[in-house]
């Protein structure tokens, strides 16, 4: 069912603050217009704040007249044959528009369904997780030159769900790596570093001690590079690459950094918090059927339904979408709109120090484009 495989060509044209942040390796979009003329998205709302932060995105689109038709769509799980699947209605629409704009999803911890968005990257075979990690003009942090992209491979390491009791009280988790899925993301890694002219990736692994799974993640890497003499090639061990970024940022500015998957979990949630949060960090996953695109914090379940969300990762993550989309013209206008709010600094939201609601700050944001 989900064989299609497609591959990007081109490079991103766009001058907005994120503009070379969606890689070009791989993946290419390849929805077409439909009988009206517009583009069609797979929309998934999510849960707790995701339905408002959605119809903030979904209103700003409408202003700025982007050429996107959504098709809503619900993804809580189903029981099928004894298993928690996601409705086939909702992979259905994924599959044919090839690409989507998802907020956030409720994980149960320790029981319950398996984590939905692990479902959609295994169904999709989202294997690069695109992290753009750059300082906001006008945001006030104690960093002011975080400038980095981190690529995360998504479908394996510890997120495998290789897991099992042993004997009781014991548990054993399995990671798995392997050297096609590392030979894969470490290309995408590459040629998103020749794209965007940043021609500088560095591999984040703990190979001194794992030496067989993350010296066959670096290993990969190496033999990768050579296929790039033209980018700079470096390695660092996680522990050092963590104090090291929050030292000075600046040592890793416009540098990719590509690494399995929960170094990546966790460095691009360390990274956004060095810009301000992860209400201010946009997130692509790149994938062999489709692109899903989303923003990455929680739920929000304390504010939900109180017109108190703020919806900017979510709307940028969207712009990153577009730009995926060769619809660049449409990204910078609302990026810039978006920006240019933040920075001004009278329509925040709380979570920026503001006071501003959601509709406020949406307002805001459309009255500047």
């Amino acid at each position: 069912m989900f064989s299609a495989v497609r591959r990007i060509a081109g490079k991103q044209q766009s001058n907005g603050l994120w503009q070379r942040t969606m890689a070009t390796a791989t993946g290419q979009y390849a929805g077409q217009k439909n009988s009206r003329g517009n583009y069609e998205v797979t929309l998934i709302p999510g849960d707790g704040i995701g339905p408002e932060i959605s119809k903030s995105v979904e209103r700003i689109f409408a202003a700025a007249k982007v050429p996107i038709e959504w098709e809503s769509v619900d993804v809580t799980p189903v029981l099928r044959d004894g298993k928690t699947v996601i409705p086939d209605e909702a992979l259905e629409s994924i599959l044919r528009t090839k690409i989507a704009l998802k907020g956030p999803l409720a994980t149960p911890i320790g029981k319950g369904h398996v984590s939905l968005n692990l479902t959609l990257r295994r169904t999709f075979n989202l294997y690069a997780n695109v992290r753009p990690c750059k300082s906001v003009p006008g945001f006030k942090t104690h960093y002011d030159n975080v400038d980095t992209v981190l690529i995360r491979e998504n479908t394996e390491g510890e997120y495998s769900g290789i897991e099992h009791e042993v004997v009781g009280g014991v548990m054993q988790s399995i990671k798995l790596i392997t050297k096609p899925a590392s030979e894969r993301v470490a290309r995408f890694a590459f040629a998103h570093a020749v794209a965007t002219g940043r021609n500088h990736v560095t591999a984040v692994h703990k190979a001194n001690i794992m030496k067989l799974s993350d010296g066959l993640f670096l290993q990969a890497c190496q033999e990768v590079a050579k296929e790039f003499p033209s980018v700079q090639f470096d390695e660092v061990l996680l522990d050092r690459a963590c104090l090291q970024i929050v030292q000075d940022p600046a040592q890793y500015a416009s540098t990719v950094m590509v690494m399995p998957n929960l170094y990546g979990d966790i460095l691009s949630d360390m990274c956004a918090g060095l810009i301000g949060g992860l209400g201010l960090t946009p997130s692509g996953n790149i994938g062999r059927d489709a692109s899903i695109f989303e923003s990455v914090h929680g739920t929000g379940p304390d504010i939900a339904g109180q017109d108190k969300a703020n919806p900017t990762a979510l709307l940028l993550s969207s712009c990153m979408m577009l730009r995926h989309m060769n619809l660049n013209a449409f990204a910078d206008s609302i990026e810039n709109a978006a920006l240019a709010t933040i920075a001004e600094g009278k329509s925040i939201t709380a979570d920026l120090g503001g006071k501003a609601s959601n509709t406020q700050f949406t307002d805001r944001i459309i009255s500047k484009l």
